[in-house]
């Protein structure tokens, strides 16, 4: 990943805490949203779309995650505050889902949105943005259709292969789920003992955490997670099929 890239993301994630702070929640803990959201249609914009604009950028993308299903749910908005917080701590966190609360009351054109991510920052980056998008679909324990539609046309929009997509998407399954653990491989039931052990080489050079260090505890604690899951996942083949 570049220098340049890596900065760019941190910086991303840095002004998104600056702007993220206290929900819109109800007094159960759910808010319900019944906002548009449009892909494309170029004649809206959400500003000028600057480089300047990428907090916009994501929160927008981060918000129509959130209300995927109809509902913003309290245990999302937590899940994003205390993870930036681990990072940068309460006081820059604190005027923070302000702009998301406003964001999530809005008509969100996420082509604009997924085209600004995808323009600025490399791929390593956007396949962070995805992971991070997937934990909070998955904050309450459920992801449903909706959201996983939304997070997989996201992923296409930012530029993420739709094998890329789904190997992310399978490190969030389930310790017992055999057949996550091949997609995380990008792999299917058929391969090869040989084409299994490359496989695994291959993804787990893709997300080993020397890709991003250097761009915040949180970042590289979530590679480290991401890369865990590689080799759980490559671990789980192996026991399967007797490999050792």
């Amino acid at each position: 990943m570049g220098f340049l890239s890596s900065l760019l993301i941190f910086w991303l994630i840095y002004t998104l805490i600056k702007n993220l702070s206290g929900g819109n929640t109800n007094g159960q803990g759910d808010s319900t949203y019944n906002r548009s959201y449009s892909y494309y249609n170029p004649n809206y914009e959400y500003g000028h779309n600057r480089q300047g604009d990428f907090e916009t950028a994501l929160l927008q993308l981060i918000a129509v995650t959130m209300r995927a299903d109809g509902h913003v749910r309290k245990i999302e908005l937590e899940f994003v505050k205390t993870k930036l917080i681990e990072v940068f701590g309460v006081q820059r966190a604190q005027s923070a889902l302000l702009k998301l609360r406003d964001i999530l009351k809005t008509d969100i054109n996420v082509h604009i949105a997924a085209s600004n991510i995808r323009h600025h920052l490399d791929y390593n980056s956007r396949l962070i943005i995805l992971q991070i998008l997937y934990g909070i679909a998955q904050a309450d324990g459920v992801v449903t259709d909706e959201e996983a539609q939304i997070v997989s046309r996201i992923a296409a929009s930012i530029g993420i292969t739709s094998a890329d997509a789904q190997s992310i998407f399978g490190t969030f399954a389930s310790a017992d789920n055999l057949d996550a653990a091949y997609k995380v491989l990008q792999i299917d039931k058929s391969a090869t003992d040989a084409e299994v052990k490359k496989a695994y080489r291959t993804m787990a050079m893709k997300y080993h955490p020397d890709k991003v260090a250097g761009m915040g505890a949180d970042v590289e604690k979530r590679a480290e997670e991401t890369f865990r899951k590689v080799q759980e996942a490559y671990e789980k083949i192996c026991k399967a099929r007797g490999i050792k």
